[in-house]
């Protein structure tokens, strides 16, 4: 049943019995109307070269007729030949006045009433053609009848007609078979592909489908399976990286609160205000920070950042970052704020700049400046957090966005930085329509300047 319902179901055939069927049918549709056509101009031609022969007999007959009498006629006009098989002169009573050996007793057919007829039949012998024509003579009126055999006319098409009939379904056959063929040919790389692809896990990502030396639609799929491979491979690879890396800043004040409270268990004499204060609640504040972090940055891989935007002040939410950090920090903070109010998320505009200017108080030596402005442009506000540590190098500019990225020296683990803070920046000033560039600040250290649109979604638009 299941072969019998495959028979009759087109859409059930594989790609290469349709094409080639396909192939074939639009193939023999062309050899027919081919082969129609070219058996017309034939017919034409083959014909009109047998009439014209008669018609040349003709036309020197009718020229003597026009000055002498059929009987005076050159007896050669009236011979038969290869091409001629028969004459006959009629008076205008349809009497025969001259005809050649061949010719019958009676006329060929019946007289036209003027002028020059070619394709007339003759009655009982089908293989004969006649032209005629009427002439009016010194004599009288005669009408010339020439007779000539179309049997030849009709072998050749036959012939032609057979040897159209014989070549072409083999044209038809051949043209399905080379189809077949080449689809075949063309499918056995997206087989290759296929069965590459079939084949890779997610412990072999670094393989790639072969890509076929031709310059088509394959090749181009190939190449395009290749890069979203790559994209799987880069994207597993950051995955993996990412997991390792929260493992890893996950586990120091894990430990650290662990080891905590198995001395609170066993001793519990020596646990005090000191040791909670300096050691316990720091690394739970730092893990707690961590775990939002990481939450935070799992939100935007899982479906983008979600932000509740309102209209807002943004010198506001710079000066209450400030004036927090004045208090809890041991830096100079200086603040450059002009009244800016643009649409976006408050607490997530909070959170950059409390990054920014925690990552700026960490590593400077002694001065942070915040800058809030409006752009000249009118449309855009700009917010610039200087500081007077040693910067970060050109080739790490970019580098520093990325997740769990600290540079050395002075921005170390020591610091107390786990490397995230940068990208959470990142990605929040991206979900704004907004930018971030770090540059050289004219103080000795890190400039980092972010770009926000006071309107997010007429600007996207």
């Amino acid at each position: 049943m299941r072969n019998l319902e495959i028979v009759w179901s087109p859409s059930l055939w594989g790609l290469r019995v349709r094409s080639a069927l396909t192939a074939g049918a639009v193939v023999a549709v062309v050899v027919l109307l081919g082969a129609v056509v070219m058996l017309s101009l034939l017919y034409r031609s083959l014909y009109g070269s047998v009439d014209s022969a008669a018609l040349a007999r003709i036309t020197e007959i009718t020229g003597q007729l026009r000055t002498t009498t059929p009987d005076e006629l050159n007896p050669m006009l009236l011979t038969a030949t290869s091409h001629i098989e028969a004459v006959q002169i009629l008076d205008s009573t349809g009497m025969i006045v001259r005809y050649s050996a061949a010719a019958p007793e009676r006329p060929l057919t019946t007289v036209p009433a003027a002028g020059a007829v070619t394709g007339l039949s003759v009655q009982g012998n089908s293989d004969l053609r006649v032209t005629a024509r009427t002439v009016h003579g010194a004599a009288g009126v005669f009408t010339v009848l020439a007779a000539v055999s179309a049997e030849p006319v009709e072998d050749a098409l036959e012939d032609v007609a057979l040897g159209l009939a014989l070549s072409g379904p083999i044209v038809v056959l051949a043209a399905a078979a080379a189809t077949y063929a080449l689809v075949g040919h063309s499918l056995s790389s997206v087989e290759a592909i296929r069965a590459r692809v079939a084949g890779i896990g997610t412990s072999a990502l670094s393989q790639r489908v072969p890509v076929p030396a031709t310059r088509d639609e394959i090749a181009r799929l190939a190449t395009t399976m290749n890069e979203m491979l790559a994209r799987i491979e880069a994207g597993h690879t950051a995955q993996r990286r990412f997991l390792a890396d929260a493992s890893h800043e996950l586990r120091s004040p894990l430990a650290t609160l662990v080891a905590g409270l198995e001395l609170a268990h066993l001793h519990p004499d020596t646990v005090d205000e000191a040791l909670i204060g300096s050691m316990l609640l720091p690394e739970a504040e730092r893990m707690q920070k961590l775990i939002d972090d990481l939450l935070t940055l799992a939100a935007v891989d899982d479906h983008g950042l979600t932000l509740r935007t309102a209209e807002i002040d943004l010198d506001d939410v710079a000066a209450t970052v400030v004036a927090l950090t004045r208090r809890t920090g041991t830096k100079e903070v200086i603040a450059r704020l002009e009244p800016v109010r643009l649409v976006g998320d408050a607490g997530a505009l909070t959170r950059v700049m409390r990054n920014l200017i925690d990552n700026a108080s960490t590593h400077a030596r002694s001065t942070v400046t915040v800058t809030v402005t409006l752009n000249a442009d009118d449309i855009t506000a700009q917010v610039v957090i200087e500081d007077d540590g040693p910067g970060i190098p050109d080739a790490d500019r970019l580098r520093v966005f990325d997740r769990f990225v600290r540079l050395q020296d002075d921005r170390a683990r020591s610091s107390g930085g786990t490397g995230l803070g940068l990208a959470i920046v990142a990605e929040i000033v991206a979900a704004h329509h907004g930018t971030v560039a770090i540059g050289r600040s004219p103080l000795g250290g890190a400039r980092l300047s972010v770009v926000l649109p006071l309107c997010p979604h007429r600007a996207h638009a």
